[in-house]
């Protein structure tokens, strides 16, 4: 009878012992699985980024090419229009990247004595005073080094200068390291009206 009963209990047992076995690899296979998807997301979302950032400085750099310079509420609404907002804020799935990261140059052709070409930003104190001035400059020289002649846009991280420090990734999921820097993705596009239109009054 005592063996009877014992064929159960160890059968019982070894249930158990299965159930456990299972559960445990269950867990290591899930962590795994999710550690997988996770990272899967993460890369997915570094090249969407990469590749949008080129889309953000083509769309500032083209509207900023039509857009009076003097104007900041203006270029304020070409940088949020360019990642895609109406507002100051965020690129959508995009964090660091916001609004402030876009960085707008004007540059001159300037002509060396070698007779080579060179574009050089124009710094703030040596830019056109409007856009009617600078087609009275473009038209006397138009390498002179405060000429508009191209429009250049990147996204760059915080800087107080002219350099353009380059902006780091920041993973979606803290748990995931990927440490590199975003590409500032810069586009020249040649200057068009810069907001002026006939009959625009000159300005000093």
């Amino acid at each position: 009878m005592l063996e009877n009963n014992a064929a159960p209990v160890c059968q019982d047992r070894r249930a158990r012992t299965q159930r456990g076995v299972a559960a445990v690899e269950f867990a290591l296979v899930v962590v795994v699985f999710l550690a997988l998807v996770f990272g899967v997301l993460e890369l997915a979302r570094s090249v969407y980024l990469i590749n949008t950032l080129q889309e953000v400085t083509r769309r500032a750099a083209n509207a900023a090419a039509h857009v009076d310079f003097r104007d900041t509420s203006r270029m304020s609404a070409v940088r949020q229009s360019a990642i895609f907002r109406d507002s100051g804020g965020p690129l959508l799935l995009g964090d660091p990247v916001t609004d402030n990261n876009v960085r707008i140059d004007y540059l001159a052709a300037v002509r060396a004595s070698s007779g080579q070409l060179t574009l050089t930003p124009i710094p703030a104190s040596a830019m056109p005073s409007c856009p009617a001035r600078n087609r009275v400059i473009c038209k006397s020289d138009p390498n002179d080094s405060s000429c508009i002649r191209f429009i250049r846009a990147r996204v760059c991280g915080a800087s107080d200068g002219d350099a353009c420090p380059a902006l780091r990734y920041q993973v979606a999921f803290p748990f995931i390291d990927m440490p590199f820097n975003l590409p500032a993705a810069p586009t020249i596009v040649s200057a068009e009206s810069l907001g002026f239109v006939q009959g625009m009054l000159p300005c000093p």
